[in-house]
């Protein structure tokens, strides 16, 4: 056997390993040093919120969209803010109606001389019978029907409002950590303020949407959702709009938080209810956008629907339980639709986002 004395060692050989000891060391340190400097530079987040950090993303739909108000894809830039983990909850706006007295829309009698103002000259007026206090509700029909006529599936009732999600004779009881719904843009504007918050913009709505991916179809990527119990969010299970499977359990709204979150921690950014939006509404909104980087956009000016060109619309993002593949499959980040300012409907709700403070 051959013997190796320390002074036969060479220098190098013999501080290898406490060298690597201490690299590794100074690495770790470093390493801690940029995480705990990385969380401190990140505020805490308000309650019931989650911070969303800046960045830039493509806007939109890539390629062939399937609406064409998704059109062109663009690059956006947005700073750092907060929002809602979830949804607004009927809770949530309990309390606000509590503090406040406030009355949403839905529970006031329509003013037809403002109405007339939203809709084509020389429309005729209502049977005052019908200008009553009211929203919209969701009414599935018994059959299968075209998907031309929204009539189809969908009821003025008198009567229904917040409170009351499918008119007299229905409640919340029991339905507390369900999205609130039957809010008109300004009632969702009004309980924002109230909660020190503010609807967030389009383009901030997708970007969190998205959780931090990059051009994928869904907020979890782009495997399409199944029709299995559980699923990735409530959405419409069968054939819509006239037999739903329920395979998770639920008819219209789910409780928030009833589904994983996306990669921010964000709950419900697809399906259970539609999100008012602060921006105006315009199909061709995208338009002449690829040019170059936009940065925090707050939207258009004014509103603009073929469909509907006297009707203000804001929008509304996220898609609701009534989505279905075969119709309109608007649970994606990229969906995007206008919605008539003061209307409330059974499938719109609410989800806010703070200012950072400098």
């Amino acid at each position: 056997m051959v013997s190796i004395s320390p002074e036969s060692v060479t220098p190098s050989t013999a501080t290898k390993g406490p060298r690597l000891w201490i690299i590794s060391a100074v690495a770790l340190l470093v390493l801690f040093a940029i995480a705990i400097a990385w969380k401190l530079s990140v505020p805490a987040s308000p309650p019931g919120m989650v911070y969303i950090p800046g960045g830039e993303f493509v806007m939109g739909s890539p390629g062939t969209p399937p609406q064409a108000n998704e059109s062109p894809a663009h690059r956006v830039r947005v700073r750092p803010f907060f929002m809602d983990q979830s949804e607004v909850t009927n809770a949530d706006f309990r309390r606000f109606v509590q503090a406040t007295g406030f009355v949403t829309e839905a529970e006031k009698a329509p003013n037809w001389e403002e109405m007339k103002t939203h809709l084509p000259p020389g429309t005729p007026k209502p049977a005052d019978e019908l200008l009553v206090p009211g929203a919209l509700v969701f009414s599935p029909p018994t059959q299968a029907v075209g998907l031309d006529d929204v009539s189809a599936w969908w009821q003025w009732i008198p009567g229904a409002h917040w409170k009351q999600p499918e008119g007299p004779g229905s409640s919340i009881e029991g339905r507390e950590d369900h999205p609130v719904v039957h809010v008109c843009w300004s009632d969702a504007t009004a309980f924002a303020q109230w909660a020190g918050k503010r609807l967030p913009t389009e383009a901030e709505w997708e970007y969190a949407a998205r959780g931090g991916m990059v051009s994928k179809r869904y907020s979890w990527g782009d495997e399409p959702p199944k029709e299995i119990k559980g699923g990735r969010a409530n959405i419409w299970q069968g054939t819509f709009p006239h037999d739903n499977t329920k395979l998770d359990g639920y008819l219209r709204t789910s409780p928030v938080k009833s589904y994983p979150p996306n990669a921010f921690g964000l709950f419900d950014m697809a399906g259970n209810v539609w999100e008012w939006c602060s921006d105006w509404y315009r199909a061709d909104a995208y338009v002449g956008s690829e040019s170059g980087l936009q940065v925090n956009p707050k939207g258009p000016k004014d509103f603009w629907d073929p469909r509907q060109p006297y009707e203000p619309q804001r929008v509304i993002r996220g898609g609701s339980f009534l989505c279905h593949v075969t119709y309109c499959e608007s649970y994606r980040p990229a969906a995007r639709r206008g919605e008539a300012v003061d209307t409330g409907m059974s499938h719109i709700g609410i989800r806010c986002v703070k200012d950072i403070p400098p």
